[in-house]
C-alpha cells in the first residue's frame, strides 16, 4: 500500500513558497506552506507546514490505532479525541532543524473500561502506531478517559 502527497515548492528557502497536495484523496489541494509559514507565523494563517502536517497525521493515526486497541478488547470507544503537538528545535551547531517531541493529549469516551486496561491499550496504541514507529522524536502521551 502506498499513499502519495505533492509539495512544489518556488523560490529560494527564506523568501520561497510552495503547495502540498494529495492528489489521489483531495484532501488537500494545493495547500500553501512557506518558512515564514513554518517559523514566523505562530497562529498559522500563512498557511500550512510539514510539522502541523505531522502533527495532523499522528493525531489521526494514533486514534485509529486506539480504536482498534479498545475495540478488539470488547471496549468499542464512543470518541477519541487527540492533540498532537510537534516540537521542532533548531540543532545545537545552528545547521538545521529537528523534531524532538511529540506530546499526544488523548481524551477518550469508552464505555465499561477501567483505567488499568485504557492506559495499557493506548499505551500498546501509541507504540504501535506506524506515524509513532517512524518518528525518532521522543513522543509522550497525556489519556485521559472522560
Amino acid at each position: 500500500m502506498k499513499r502519495i502527497a505533492t509539495a512544489v515548492w518556488n523560490g529560494t528557502g527564506l523568501e520561497g513558497s510552495g503547495h502540498i497536495s494529495t492528489p489521489r484523496s483531495g484532501a488537500l489541494v494545493e495547500l500553501p506552506y512557506s518558512t515564514k509559514a513554518r517559523f514566523e507565523n505562530e497562529d498559522g494563517r500563512a498557511g500550512s507546514n510539514p510539522e502541523e502536517l505531522i502533527a495532523a497525521a499522528h493525531a489521526g493515526c494514533f486514534n485509529m490505532a486506539l480504536s482498534f486497541q479498545l475495540t478488539g478488547a470488547g471496549f468499542p470507544p464512543d470518541e477519541l479525541r487527540t492533540e498532537a503537538v510537534v516540537t521542532i528545535e533548531k540543532d545545537a551547531d545552528g545547521a538545521g532543524w529537528t523534531i524532538t517531541a511529540v506530546d499526544l493529549t488523548l481524551d477518550a469516551k469508552v464505555p465499561g473500561i477501567d483505567q488499568a486496561t485504557f492506559e495499557e491499550k493506548a499505551a500498546a496504541a501509541k507504540a504501535g502506531c506506524p506515524v509513532s514507529r517512524v518518528l525518532n522524536a521522543e513522543v509522550t502521551l497525556n489519556a485521559t478517559l472522560v
